[in-house]
């Protein structure tokens, strides 16, 4: 049993056999930007476990004249990646890039998109769509579609995010605002029926939820921050 987990090197030393081991150490990249993963700080590095998931949409902003309403959809949700690396396959520098989340809308402008998220050159994850403010001031009823999640990126295991809830006005005093999309690890913001900004998401690469004004500006919101995991085995 023995020669499962150590061998003598080529000068006699007993050493770990590499992936013998397990689960060595976990390295998440929480921040949005790009930072880099060198292999030479892990010498006992056997694979990586690579989880990226990206950022999520952000909603449109709502801005109805008075007496009136305008209700917007939520925001996409982001998509994620998972790959297991061997080492042996990583470059020395491999770029770690992790998306932000799109922003709110101001006025009656639209969320933005979420920022996508990857590992090197084959672990990638694209971001959520920002909602449309495609809804104009009224009264009468009318209804607006959500926006598709992010497709699918590249890597071992691809999923693309969640499409939010689209946006209904009934009357100038009655609506309700879409959900933001989910993504594989958080929630997309909540529908919204009585006035106000656009609904923060819960974890990472969640769309917001909408905006929805029955007179007066509310911004939208923005978009969950993706994430990048490592877990590292020896």
């Amino acid at each position: 049993m023995c020669s499962e987990f150590f061998e003598v090197d080529d000068d006699g030393l007993l050493c770990l056999v590499p992936g013998s081991t397990g689960l060595r150490q976990r390295l998440v990249f929480g921040t949005a930007g790009t930072f880099n993963f060198s292999k030479a700080t892990y010498p006992w590095l056997a694979r990586v476990d690579v989880q990226v998931q990206a950022g999520g949409g952000g909603s449109a902003g709502a801005d109805a004249a008075a007496g009136e309403c305008i209700a917007r959809a939520g925001g996409g949700g982001g998509g994620y990646a998972r790959s297991l690396l061997e080492a042996s396959a990583l470059g020395a520098v491999e770029s770690v890039v992790v998306g932000a989340g799109g922003l709110a809308g101001v006025g009656n402008s639209a969320g933005g998109s979420g920022g996508n998220s990857s590992f090197g050159g084959s672990v990638l994850a694209t971001g959520g769509s920002g909602s449309d403010a495609d809804m104009v001031t009224g009264t009468i009823a009318t209804a607006v579609n959500g926006e598709t999640g992010a497709p699918g990126g590249a890597g071992q295991f691809a999923s693309g995010g969640g499409g939010s809830g689209g946006a209904i006005r009934v009357s100038g005093s009655a609506g309700l605002a879409g959900i933001g999309g989910g993504s594989q690890l958080g929630l997309g913001g909540f529908q919204r029926g009585l006035q106000g900004p656009g609904t923060a998401p819960r974890g990472r690469g969640g769309g917001s939820g909408g905006a929805l004004s029955y007179g007066g500006a509310f911004d939208g919101g923005a978009g969950g921050a993706g994430i990048v995991i490592l877990d590292l085995y020896a």
